[in-house]
């Protein structure tokens, strides 16, 4: 793979873009806006995100035209919030994607349709689950763009696949591993948003480490249970593409979910708390589209229905936290 577009131009895009640009892989970039289009072609620089990171011009050209962008590549990857998917597929053409190869790194959950971010792009495209990659694993932008030690799986159907795409993400800090289990691994980073949600609540409610351990452990065992009702597999739940995205999410400071939940948790009310924020938080949306799954199994799943409650009843997290006390062990 010597060309790739890009579709998005968040944090999460802008270091995939630094990764590949380093690689020598020229890079078509979609970004919304003509004016930030101009600034990154001119000065290596997305002026929203990371913006202290320099990519190389030499192999990268942004533009506003998304048709262009698409056009000029064989493989295209999405990297944009799980909220703009629909509208940005539905302008797509699936003529064009006839000969091409799509990589999904979307952790999040389409809320128009209920379904993982590949599985939608694949129906609407008119693909094949084989045509695809999904990006996996704890990889946060801003420890990426400082080139820290990452670790990140590449799944696919199509092993010739996963082999073509290969070579364009490896790097001296990105350790890659392989992977057959694409849904398996589109639902635990959906799942794994309301965790990081739920643990940012605990703490804006002044919850300790004993606490917020408890609730991780509860938490794999509620993803467990959630992967047996989805009928995925979860043979390698105690990988860093399972494990490893969850544990991030839930203690990192640079989760957006942990930082909306404890924002939640502080007091703000769900539109405050998306306002204060200056990136989406995939949480939000994620418990949104996972509870009409488990809600026949209510009862096996105390974090996800708590985190539902509080976000879209507007029930306490104070009153909700102190029911969900009773239900961990």
């Amino acid at each position: 793979m010597d060309k790739i577009s890009v579709i998005g131009s968040g944090s999460w895009a802008t270091a995939l873009v630094k990764i590949f640009t380093e690689n020598k892989c020229k890079v078509n970039w979609y970004v919304r806006r003509s004016h930030v289009a101009k600034q990154i072609n001119e000065s290596g620089r997305n002026p929203n995100y990371i913006s202290y990171l320099t990519l190389d011009i030499d192999y990268l050209e942004a533009s506003s035209n998304l048709e262009e962008v698409v056009s000029s590549s064989d493989y295209v990857l999405f990297a944009l919030p799980s909220a703009f998917v629909a509208d940005l597929v539905g302008r797509l053409d699936p003529e064009i994607f006839k000969t091409k190869k799509i990589l999904v790194s979307i952790k999040g959950m389409v809320s128009k349709t209920n379904q993982t971010p590949l599985a939608f792009i694949v129906d609407q495209l008119k693909l094949t689950p084989e045509d695809a990659i999904v990006l996996g694993g704890p990889c946060h932008a801003e420890e990426i763009a400082q080139s820290r030690k990452t670790y990140m799986t590449i799944a696919g159907k199509d092993t010739q696949l996963i082999e073509e795409v290969l070579p364009s993400f490896q790097s001296t800090y990105i350790q890659l591993q392989k992977s057959g289990d694409i849904w398996g691994i589109e639902y635990a980073a959906i799942y794994k948003n309301v965790v990081g949600v739920a643990c940012g609540i605990a703490k804006g409610l002044n919850y300790g480490d004993n606490f917020q351990a408890v609730l991780v452990a509860n938490a794999i065992e509620e993803l467990t249970k959630l992967l047996d009702l989805l009928s995925a597999p979860e043979q390698t739940l105690n990988s860093s593409s399972y494990l490893g995205d969850l544990l991030v999410t839930g203690y990192s400071n640079l989760s957006r979910n942990r930082t909306f939940g404890e924002l939640i948790g502080r007091g703000y009310n769900t539109p405050d708390a998306e306002r204060a924020m200056s990136m989406v938080a995939e949480g939000y949306y994620a418990v949104k589209g996972l509870y009409p799954l488990i809600e026949e199994d209510i009862n096996d799943f105390p974090i996800l229905s708590t985190v539902y409650r509080i976000i879209y009843n507007n029930i306490s997290p104070f009153t909700e936290f102190k029911l969900l006390e009773k239900k961990l062990r």
